[in-house]
């Protein structure tokens, strides 16, 4: 990456110096917890009603249009998302970031709920979208305080248990919502209620974070922060709606690809499906624990996904799918929060929330237009493997390119992590 600004001697801290919000005890257990529940809500926005979308295409049948305006419902939120997470970011910066994640998760309660009681499916939409308002304003502020309270590790070690718990609570949701929808499709709309339990926990257990945890700022990032850092950004956001793309094709199309290789079991496909959300879980523990800066990593990352991919396209039957899937969705477990920690260990306090909701946008973004791109893919080549298969060959590329960028910089990062300056 161009533009790294060296540290001075001094500025050098050792990973293992706690900031001044205390990093143990149950005070420390709670916090985490909420800021996990937190970023586990705008998942539950994107799945829980999946199941009953059939349910509610049979409801407004007669409404014009309703076959293409249902799944609007499912979609929309991750779409509003996308586009406010950057505004989220700089309200963040400037009314604080407690502030806005209690009032948007009460928000999220009400909007959530909406649905229960609306009639109009127009209404419902608008409703949905609202919710994307609000997990865009709560994903922003839950990650912009893993990097307020933690450094070092400690912020590498959160931010793959954000994944973590991201990837774990896609496949809960979607249960959740299948047996809720059973006893009709509203039912499972009573689900987002559930902020209103956290949110007064957050206001009471989530520290208002120092601007400095630890200590002053060095003459060198003062520096590098008196401008906003659009390009060191700008390249990890747009390598991170990429990665979304990554990220999200095998929860999204695995069923898919089982269908085209002639697997129509449900149970089989569920089961396949939850070794690949699985293999996404240990891929985001490994880079917890390899304790590792994130940028020299990527390109290693991008090409295990790359390598996923391959197999993924080559597959004749179901278990070398799975597979590949496997070993695709490790990379992915470690892709992610290497993106996010590469984006933090950039951002000074005072620009964390407008770079986090920058970030943001870009992921959800990427998600967003995961299945719109492999379904140009697949009308191009004429399969969903073959479209599988060229998102690989684009992955490789990335991480060669990754990987001679980071050659001739002599792999210097613009705001070094604590453990690189040890």
């Amino acid at each position: 990456m161009s533009g790294a600004v060296p540290p001075p001697p001094h500025a050098a801290v050792d990973a293992t110096t706690p900031s001044a919000i205390a990093v143990s005890g149950p005070a420390h257990l709670l916090r985490v917890t909420l800021l996990m529940a937190g970023s586990c809500l705008p998942i539950l926005g994107a799945v829980l009603i999946a199941p009953v979308l059939p349910k509610m295409q049979d409801h407004f049948a007669s409404v014009p249009g309703a076959k293409a305006l249902v799944p609007l419902a499912l979609t929309v939120p991750a779409l509003a998302l996308a586009l406010l997470a950057p505004f989220a970011g700089v309200i963040v910066d400037r009314v604080g970031r407690k502030r806005l994640l209690v009032v948007a998760t009460v928000l999220y309660a009400l909007f959530g709920t909406a649905p229960l009681w609306l009639d109009s499916l127009g209404g419902i939409i608008a409703s949905r979208a609202l919710v994307g308002v609000a997990e865009a304003a709560i994903m922003t502020c839950c990650t912009t305080l893993i990097g307020d309270y933690y450094s070092g590790h400690r912020r590498v070690k959160y931010l793959a248990l954000q994944t973590m718990c991201a990837s774990a609570s896609a496949t809960v949701f979607f249960a959740l919502g299948g047996a809720a929808g059973s006893a009709g499709w509203r039912v499972p709309f009573w689900v987002y209620a559930v902020s209103l339990v956290l949110a007064p926990l957050m206001a009471i257990a989530l520290p208002n974070p120092p601007a400095r945890a630890d200590g002053e700022e060095t003459p060198a990032e003062t520096e590098v922060r008196r401008s906003f850092p659009w390009r060191q950004l700008g390249g990890i956001c747009a390598l991170t709606f990429f990665g979304a793309m990554v990220f999200y094709t095998v929860p999204v199309e695995m069923s898919y690809l089982l269908d085209d290789l002639g697997v129509e079991n449900t149970g089989v496909i569920g089961l396949a499906t939850a070794i690949a959300s699985a293999a996404t879980v240990g891929g985001a523990v490994t880079f917890a624990r390899l304790k590792r800066s994130p940028d020299p990593m990527l390109p290693a990352v991008f090409a295990v996904c790359a390598v996923g991919f391959g197999v993924m396209f080559l597959a004749g039957n179901a278990p070398l799918l799975v597979i590949g899937a496997v070993v695709n969705c490790v990379g992915a477990g470690m892709l992610l929060p290497a993106l996010l920690t590469s984006a933090m260990s950039r951002l000074a306090f005072e620009d964390r929330g407008r770079g986090t909701g920058l970030w943001t946008a870009a992921f959800f973004g990427g998600e967003f237009i995961c299945p719109l791109v492999l379904l140009v893919g697949e009308s191009a080549v004429g399969s969903l493997a073959g479209a599988v298969g060229v998102l690989g060959l684009a992955a490789a590329p990335v991480a060669a390119g990754l990987w001679v960028a980071r050659r001739r910089v002599g792999a210097v990062d613009p705001r070094p992590l604590p453990e690189q300056l040890a």
